[in-house]
């Protein structure tokens, strides 16, 4: 008997699937999820990497002045330390792919999926065991103790979603993610790092004593609860304290359901999510409840959500982080689709000059929910008007040292 999780069960897998003279059935990587979203549009990924970079922006033109080179004291000793070290166990040919320049077009490159592009990095599970460990490493110096225990239950939770729905056993595992550095890592130079794979896509940025943990997407299709569950409770709790025309100017649209929605936020793939891969220049004018119509107390309960989004980024770092997102708290608008009951799905999104975080419920991938359900999570980090990637910092570094 298939296996099932909450009244759910797998879609047939192996699916035959041609796209135009191209048949992918044989590739797994590709096949899937390919085969599974149909026809549905998938990101601009190569497209979007190819422009020059703006960033998230709300009319086009990223606002000046708000990020500035500093000593936020990120740890940047240790995670030099582990990323030597994982270099260092590397034969040249694994280092050719596994390093590439800090100014490289592969940090604009991924997906929440399987590539549909070509492959940049080091897949973990082809790695050795030593090297895959090193590798590990680097994440963990880097990130907050929750932040790396984040990625490692993700990781650990792709795996699992593989042997629930006994396929993809190439593609659904523990570390079918590829690592990249990029950059030589030095104590005073840019140098950074990025993961990513089906549910995860992380970016870490380090120069100096500063860190940027943006663009991140992490997601799980079942046992969310295990990542997820502040980030639900606290949108709550921030809904339950609005008044009837808070929420009023809150709500985009009532309810999740596709038939309900406009197209563009009914897809399988980005779901309502806007800042998603391949979005790197989106324009998104702010919509929804802005923090200057709240009270204090809301006030506060705005910035614990935005709290749930910034638990990657070590002691330090992160509470500069909140300083910044605090400043811009009056600017921050709540977005907000479907319900807000317990057991309900819904999408909110939280937009600044300084912070873009989404929180998404989806349709079954690999679990035959063709509509949202409340344990299938996506969310999405960005840092507006040029801050992704370090791009900001990356720019100040080199008009004052080049």
């Amino acid at each position: 008997m298939s296996a099932v999780y909450r009244g759910y069960r797998p879609r047939p897998a192996n699916l035959p699937l041609r796209r135009g003279t191209v048949d992918f059935t044989d590739e797994a990587g590709v096949a899937a999820i390919a085969s599974l979203i149909k026809d549905a549009e998938l990101p601009p990924v190569v497209e979007s990497a190819a422009e020059p970079f703006v960033g998230v922006t709300t009319d086009g033109h990223p606002v000046p002045g708000l990020f500035g080179t500093a000593d936020e004291k990120a740890p940047t000793t240790s995670a030099l330390e582990a990323a030597q070290t994982y270099l260092s166990g590397l034969d040249r040919d694994q280092r050719g792919k596994g390093l590439l320049p800090v100014d490289s077009t592969e940090w604009r490159m991924w997906i929440n999926a399987f590539l549909s592009f070509p492959e940049h990095g080091l897949l973990l599970q082809e790695l050795r065991e030593e090297q895959r460990a090193a590798a590990l490493a680097v994440m963990e110096a880097s990130l907050s103790a929750e932040g790396f225990s984040q990625v490692r239950e993700a990781m650990r939770l792709n795996g699992a979603l593989g042997a629930l729905v006994d396929a993809y056993h190439d593609t659904l595992t523990e570390h079918c993610y590829w690592f990249t550095l990029f950059g030589e890592p030095t104590a005073d130079g840019p140098w950074g790092w990025q993961l990513q794979g089906h549910h995860i896509d992380l970016h870490c940025f380090l120069l100096g004593g500063q860190m940027i943990l943006t663009p991140k997407f992490l997601g799980a299709e079942f046992h969310s609860e295990r990542l997820f569950t502040d980030h639900r409770a606290r949108a709550r709790e921030l809904m339950a304290s609005l008044r009837p025309r808070q929420r009023d100017r809150a709500l985009l649209h009532g309810s999740m359901l596709a038939a309900d929605l406009p197209p563009e936020l009914a897809g399988i793939v980005d779901g309502r999510h806007r800042a998603g891969a391949g979005r790197d220049n989106l324009v998104l004018p702010y919509q929804g409840l802005g923090g200057d119509q709240l009270g204090p107390g809301q006030r506060e309960l705005l910035l614990t959500l935005a709290d749930t989004f910034i638990t990657d980024l070590p002691d330090s770092p992160r509470e500069h982080r909140r300083a910044q997102i605090r400043r811009h708290l009056g600017q921050t608008h709540l977005a907000w689709i479907g319900s807000w009951d317990e057991n309900a799905p819904f999408y909110y999104r939280l937009h600044s000059p300084v912070l873009l975080a989404e929180y998404d419920n989806h349709p079954g991938i690999f679990l035959d929910n063709d509509e949202p359900e409340p344990f299938h999570v996506h969310t999405i980090v960005r840092t507006p008007n040029g801050g992704d990637y370090g791009k900001n910092l990356l720019q100040q570094h080199y008009a004052n040292h080049h």
